[in-house]
């Protein structure tokens, strides 16, 4: 396993490519991972949890795009 790095906002935001209202969105229906707090102003977020979640989402993707393929060659 590598290093975790501390990720700050801008660095989540172009790294998943979602807004910031969407990032805290998430995290308030716990879909997303919890920032952690750096100081009173200040948050960032761990970077193994941001590659487990984008790696998710890519994996959801691919299967979603598996399904329909695999029930139309059932059906044939």
């Amino acid at each position: 396993m590598g290093s975790v790095r501390l990720l700050r906002l801008y660095d989540v935001k172009d790294y998943t490519g979602l807004s910031k209202s969407e990032i805290y969105r998430l995290m308030a229906e716990d879909r997303f991972p919890k920032a952690i707090p750096l100081g009173k102003r200040s948050v960032a977020w761990r970077s193994d949890e941001i590659d487990a979640w984008v790696a998710e989402r890519i994996h959801k993707a691919e299967a979603a795009k598996a399904t329909p393929a695999m029930a139309s060659s059932a059906i044939s």
